[in-house]
């Protein structure tokens, strides 16, 4: 018995940086973004979830991979490696995606919470802000990140929700593993959005950093900054970031489920409200005299844990690449008389995001959005981090093998060519 329980602690040790961006990626956007899939094409877009899985495996494995063997953020191995005009263009990049998506998680928050109290919007977008200006520039980010992983098992709702009702699973399963292609633009538009809010450039930039600070904290950086590990680290590394991953897709998976069996088979095909989405949850809780009400508390509190999981994942990557593109002090093991533009640059962003609910946007069709531009936005990125993990000068023995720099430049081709296909079909009308 005590040898099991050993064996499960030494487990749950490699639980790091990976399983908490893969919390992190089921953010409003993406629970926003799923739900409006299911809703609008039904199990239709369910075969993504099976291509995305190896995709965002690959990259942000290259990703932290980079971060653990340089001892370098995202934007200082760009900095050193590159000019000046291609650190510039993929910091900026990153903070214009991240600014956008704060916003719409910000309302989100508030959305999601007036379903359950009857606050006035602005208020709780004014009261969600300052609570996590608060947490995270006075609270140990590891600390914070554990206590609201519990609420982002929330999620689990999802895939409850899949086996209590009742399912077509043929149609799933050939759905799941057969690619279905509507050539137009709204299908292409959401397609985007997919892989847009899986493969996120926030998940890049916070990675690598992660990385760096999990090294911090084991003192594994050596002189000259250069970090002191070994094929068992890149080894914890990789079981981390995959089960970080697959814990994201299953999540996602279940979302498109749930969305497409409550939602599109009952005729709702748009998702315009809070008030929507959480529909999807009520046969989790139908037995119930309230379920409509119990259905909104558990959509609310699986929005609320993980915007607020999300939000300063987001934050905290912008401030990461501006920091170490302008050799600002850097890391949230700082403290904030140690790291001024560090916090600076979150305090700024997310009070922009704040900003960016009081210009008459709805919410929700506002993740969706961001989901789109990041979809965009990644294509860049991606190109630049599959040249670094191939890169034996920065990379050493730990380079991208022919495996990883194959399924890393398979992602960009597949990011690429969803953005074109959804652009070439607006043009077309």
């Amino acid at each position: 018995m005590k040898k099991s329980f050993l064996k499960v602690k030494k487990f749950l040790k490699v639980f790091g940086p990976g399983v908490i961006t893969g919390a992190a990626d089921d953010d409003p956007s993406g629970i926003a973004t799923y739900t409006q899939t299911g809703a609008k094409f039904g199990y239709g877009q369910l075969w993504t979830v099976i291509v995305m899985l190896p995709l965002m495996t690959a990259i942000q494995e290259a990703c932290a991979r980079i971060g653990a063997v340089t001892g370098h953020g995202l934007a200082a191995v760009i900095k050193t490696n590159y000019s000046k005009k291609v650190l510039y263009s993929a910091v900026l990049l990153v903070v214009v995606a991240n600014t956008i998506n704060i916003g719409a998680d910000i309302g989100a928050l508030a959305a999601a919470a007036q379903l359950i109290i009857p606050i006035n919007f602005v208020i709780l977008t004014l009261g969600f802000t300052t609570l996590i200006l608060i947490l995270e520039i006075f609270t140990s980010y590891r600390v914070y990140s554990r206590i609201l992983i519990w609420l982002a098992l929330s999620l689990l709702a999802y895939p409850l929700t899949v086996f209590i009702v009742s399912q077509p699973w043929h149609t799933i399963f050939v759905a799941t593993f057969w690619p279905h292609v509507e050539l137009n633009f709204e299908f292409f538009f959401i397609i985007t959005g997919v892989l847009g809010t899986t493969i996120s450039p926030y998940m890049f930039f916070w990675q690598a950093s992660e990385e760096v600070e999990e090294e911090k904290e084991l003192h594994l950086i050596g002189r000259y900054g250069k970090p002191k590990i070994g094929g068992k680290f890149i080894r914890n590394l990789r079981i981390d970031n995959f089960l970080g991953m697959v814990f994201s897709e299953i999540a996602t998976w279940s979302i498109i489920v749930v969305a497409a069996t409550v939602l599109h088979q009952n005729g709702v095909t748009d998702v315009k409200s809070a008030a929507d989405a959480a529909k999807a949850l009520e046969p989790l809780v139908q037995t119930f005299p309230h379920a409509g009400f119990l259905a909104k508390l558990i959509f609310a509190v699986g929005i609320i844990g993980l915007g607020l999981l999300g939000i300063p994942v987001l934050s905290g990557s912008a401030a990461y690449a501006l920091s170490e593109a302008f050799n600002m002090k850097e890391g949230l093991n700082l403290k904030l008389k140690k790291a001024h533009g560090f916090y600076g640059v979150i305090t700024i962003a997310t009070l922009i995001g704040l900003m960016i609910n009081f210009i008459g946007i709805d919410p929700i069709k506002a993740l969706v959005f961001t989901a789109v531009f990041n979809g965009v936005a990644a294509v860049p990125l991606i190109f630049l981090i599959a040249k670094i993990a191939r890169n034996k000068k920065i990379m050493g023995e730990y380079r991208s093998g022919w495996l990883s720099n194959t399924v890393v430049w398979i992602t960009f081709l597949v990011m690429l060519a969803s953005a074109v296909a959804m652009f070439y079909t607006l043009a077309r009308g």
